[in-house]
């Protein structure tokens, strides 16, 4: 079957298609970020430490994601793309190529933001087929992408899929604020550990384990857990501690959540609810052409001036800035405003 009719479970069989696939792979590692910056600003952070180190930890490693899908296509001999309005969708949207049921939405930090989460980050459950598209958890697309990845090697060599430039690779060198592995891609043994590195962190080693592997950012004595189980924790409240299985859940330590500590932002603002001259609206598109920036200069990074990666951490500060101060603005009916995450085209960024 070939993957290009489009149905699920189709194998990625062609070099093209494995470079279409991990195009795709840029674009659902990104998707994650605009909800998860929102809930994150929307942390009121002396009320709700826990839940800030949580929401920032994971975003944090779903940058590392990203870099590690650019790193992917970069070594297949592609060239990453996230600078385009296809990156930036309307609110509320799908994962990009999943199943309905992986929708995001922005919305403040919450028990609605927790079930998305769970949802987003929910382990593939066992024996479930690879899907390269219409996936329904995102470990079920990666396990096509690395079934595309073995099969092509075994028939063309590795040297005639490995065809990318070294140099364009992005790596802890770059990138340093990390609990994660940000390796660089060269041939099948180091794609795999990229592909084991991304699934691991969202849904836990060896699938049926509640770590991911790694010491925890925030507290270096700690196992770290999965995404999925970090959402559980919150959810929950409380901490996983060794021993614990996700049968059993967590039987640690307390975790506090303040919800009084949270703004109440806005569920999926747009910059249609404001008119022209609106303070709000005109944050807003500020906010938005920063952003649209900060995907330039991602972009400009994983296509040949790797150092540029520094250059977005650091815009990223100024980001959490802009929108901090949307959401002590005063909205309809008791919210607070919030970034819209609209593509801004380059022309018209100030």
């Amino acid at each position: 079957m070939n993957q290009s009719d489009g149905s699920a479970g189709a194998r990625i069989d062609t070099l093209e298609g494995l470079r279409r696939h991990l195009q795709w792979a840029v674009e659902l590692e990104h998707a994650t970020l605009p909800p998860y910056l929102t809930a994150l600003y929307s942390l009121d952070e002396d009320k709700n430490p826990d839940a800030v180190q949580v929401v920032s930890s994971v975003f944090v490693e779903e940058m590392i994601h990203l870099a590690l899908a650019a790193n992917l296509l970069n070594a297949v001999g592609g060239q990453p793309r996230m600078d385009k309005r296809e990156m930036l969708p309307r609110h509320p949207r799908r994962l990009p190529h999943a199943a309905p049921a992986l929708e995001l939405s922005l919305v403040p930090f919450g028990p609605e933001a927790i079930e998305m989460f769970l949802r987003l980050e929910l382990p593939a459950p066992p024996g479930e087929p690879a899907e390269g598209d219409h996936y329904e958890t995102i470990g079920q697309f990666y396990d096509a992408v690395e079934e595309g990845l073995r099969d092509l090697c075994e028939q063309f060599g590795e040297e005639k899929v490995f065809t990318g430039d070294p140099a364009r690779q992005l790596t802890a060198d770059h990138f340093g604020h990390s609990a994660g592995a940000l390796n660089a891609v060269t041939d099948l043994q180091s794609a795999l550990a990229a592909l084991e590195e991304i699934v691991e962190q969202g849904e836990g080693t060896s699938r049926g384990e509640v770590w991911d592997g790694d010491h925890d950012i925030f507290h270096r004595d700690r196992d770290e857990v999965a995404h999925y189980y970090r959402f559980q924790e919150l959810k929950l409240g409380r901490r996983y501690q060794r021993g614990d299985t996700p049968d059993s859940g967590p039987t640690g330590e307390p975790v506090t959540v303040d919800y009084s500590g949270v703004q109440p932002v806005r569920p999926n603002p747009r910059l249609a609810d404001h008119g022209l001259d609106s303070p709000i609206r005109q944050a807003q598109e500020e906010f938005n052409a920063q952003y649209c920036d900060l995907l330039q200069l991602l972009e400009q990074a994983a296509n040949g001036e790797p150092s540029l990666l520094r250059a977005a951490t650091g815009m990223m500060f100024q980001l959490k800035g802009k929108a901090k101060a949307l959401m002590a603005m005063p909205d309809v009916e008791g919210h607070t405003a919030g970034p819209t995450f609209e593509y801004v085209e380059p022309e018209l960024r100030d």
